[in-house]
């Protein structure tokens, strides 16, 4: 086994920060229902959310298998080729979450790491049977299942619970809701901690540090779920905000459906070795619940920004990646080039988020009014009898600026 290079250092710590903003970046997929609904206080909710996520890393390797082994020619790899693809996954996060969109962590890593492999060793390398089969189909099935999954579970409990006092139903779903929470947390360690597994040890087989085929070693591991909870501790607070108050206006009920369903899909896809977008499914599962309660709507604007993003986020991962990898080609001094780009857009990307702070303080502030469409809905499909109060009417029809929320409920 050869020595572990310079190089093979900085790809490692690279793909670590990238685990880091994956955190952060997917914290919302996990807990943006919860605090939303106000079943759990911002902050403990983050805590809790990054102690399962560590826990997860640990239950699997299958994920991290599909990527270190199936995805690309690994023979075919230098260190560098998984640095570029490091970049331009950390710089479509960034981005994606100085605005609020819940984009794929996920598809952007894979996004980068095509790119990357495409200008290194050309198309041959990439394995398209794995791509499409494990990467694009899950892709665009997980939101349609999470989705209908929810709705379905939504409108049951609903029907079930039409003649339970309102109270005692909230508060017992509230604690269905933390249950839940964790268990897409553990979700989402188990998926997406191995991400950062198996491009780990891609880089380690590129570098000669470990044998070909090899399943990652436990400090690759531990590693990367410590990163992904640290990073899922210092909340994403703006995709957040987005998941929990931009697409739709949840319930106790709704939060509870939704996180059951999204944990499921991710959990069985995990097992399957797919290498899902927690995402995608999350996103998918909340819209599905919005709609399974008589009288929910979706904020279809800003679900479109988020579809936009998601169409986006492979090609743009894999243009950056690509353009990366060209400049590292022209050896040491064009990997500090890439490198020392990586840390100023990084920077930057901080600077302009500081002058719209979100934390855990403004949260649940809504993210934006609802549309003309979401507000037309909202007034010809009420709520079922005994759950309409002026605090749904003021979530699902917002008051302008001019107008009080009251004002707003009362007019209809």
């Amino acid at each position: 086994m050869e020595n572990f290079s310079l190089i093979l250092a900085i790809v490692v710590i690279t793909a670590l920060a990238f685990d880091f903003t994956n955190g952060f970046h997917d914290t919302a997929n996990a807990m943006a229902t919860t605090i939303s609904t106000g079943a759990m206080k911002p902050k403990v909710a983050v805590a809790m959310s990054a102690v399962l996520n560590l826990v997860g890393a640990f239950l699997s390797i299958e994920v991290a298998n599909t990527i270190s082994k199936g995805l690309v020619d690994e023979t075919g790899i230098r260190p560098e080729v998984i640095f570029a693809a490091l970049v331009g996954a950390i710089l479509w996060n960034l981005l994606t979450w100085l605005v609020g969109l819940p984009s794929s962590s996920s598809h952007a890593l894979m996004g980068g790491l095509i790119g990357a492999t495409i200008a290194s060793a050309g198309m041959g390398a990439v394995h398209g049977d794995v791509l499409v089969t494990k990467v694009l189909i899950p892709a665009v099935a997980a939101p349609l299942v999470a989705g209908i999954a929810a709705m379905i579970a939504s409108r049951l409990t609903y029907t079930l619970g039409k003649n339970a006092h309102d109270k005692a139903t909230t508060k017992g779903y509230r604690a269905g809701q933390i249950t839940s929470a964790g268990l897409v947390s553990l979700a989402h360690g188990t998926n997406d901690a191995q991400k950062t597994m198996g491009i780990i040890t891609l880089a380690l087989v590129a570098g000669g540090a470990v044998a070909p085929d090899s399943d990652p070693p436990v400090w690759v591991i531990l590693s990367a779920g410590l990163a992904i909870a640290l990073g899922t501790y210092l909340g994403g607070w703006r995709i957040i905000r987005t998941m929990g108050k931009g697409l739709t206006d949840l319930q106790p009920q709704q939060g509870f459906a939704a996180q059951t369903s999204a944990a499921t899909v991710i959990l069985a896809s995990s097992h399957l070795g797919f290498s899902l977008s927690t995402t995608h499914s999350v996103s998918g599962a909340v819209m599905g619940a919005g709609l399974g309660r008589k009288g929910g709507v979706i904020r279809w604007s800003t679900a479109t920004r988020m579809f936009v993003a998601w169409g986006l986020t492979l090609p743009a991962a894999a243009l950056v990646g690509a353009l990366a990898e060209w400049v590292t080609s022209f050896g040491a001094w064009g990997t500090t080039l890439v490198a020392v780009f990586l840390v100023a857009s990084s920077i930057a990307i901080w600077l302009l988020s500081r002058r719209e702070v979100v934390d855990h303080t403004n949260v649940n502030d809504t993210a934006e009014p609802a549309g003309v469409v979401t507000t037309a809905m909202a007034a010809v499909t009420p709520p079922p009898a005994g759950t309409r109060t002026d605090d749904d009417l003021t979530a699902a029809v917002p008051a302008t600026a001019d107008t009080p929320a009251k004002s707003s409920a009362s007019a209809l």
